[in-house]
């Protein structure tokens, strides 16, 4: 059997702030879920509803930008949010191009519901409240250095390949055994 040479310290999975950004993310929305079900709402919906209950009316477009959605996934949750009673869409008298969204009364109430998860979400941190900003500030910089349009910093060159050694024309090409042939 082949050996196999450790990966570079910067390939190890652990190593990787994305994995730990990903997998973060993962558990965060795991905890989430059974708290919104009694509300009703996906995380993602609940998103739309925080940015909706601290500014009462968005654009699509300002909406979307304040959520970080694409139009296409944030146009399927208004639907759906509008289906439900929570919010409404409506043209804008000034610019008939633009879409107005806000809560409707009962989404408006569902705010005072929602408390509960974000009381609930911060104790299964089992961090500070000192602790969770400084780390709400730490990802708000890091989101903005990648979506600052800053290259990535030059690499140096990786070392040059070692070249192969291909078989002259009359030396036989080695064969791989068969499978039952193969050591396990």
């Amino acid at each position: 059997m082949p050996s196999r040479s450790p990966p570079a310290a910067g390939l190890h999975l652990d190593a990787q702030l994305c994995f730990a950004l990903y997998a973060t993310s993962l558990a965060m929305t795991k905890v989430y879920r059974p708290l919104l079900a009694p509300l009703g709402l996906t995380y993602p919906q609940y998103v739309v509803m925080l940015a909706l209950w601290e500014h009462g009316e968005l654009s699509a477009g300002a909406l979307g930008e304040r959520v970080s959605l694409d139009s296409g996934t944030l146009v399927a949750l208004v639907r759906k949010l509008v289906a439900l009673g929570l919010l409404e869409r409506r043209r804008s008298a000034s610019d008939d191009r633009s879409v107005l969204i806000s809560l409707t009364l009962a989404g408006a109430d569902l705010r005072e519901r929602a408390h509960a998860v974000h009381d609930q979400v911060a104790c299964a941190t089992l961090s500070t409240g000192a602790q969770r900003e400084t780390l709400v500030h730490s990802l708000r910089t890091l989101r903005a250095a990648l979506t600052s349009g800053v290259p990535a910093l030059p690499r140096a060159a990786p070392p040059p390949a070692t070249p192969i050694q291909l078989p002259s024309a009359d030396q036989p090409v080695p064969r791989r055994p068969p499978a039952s042939k193969r050591p396990r």
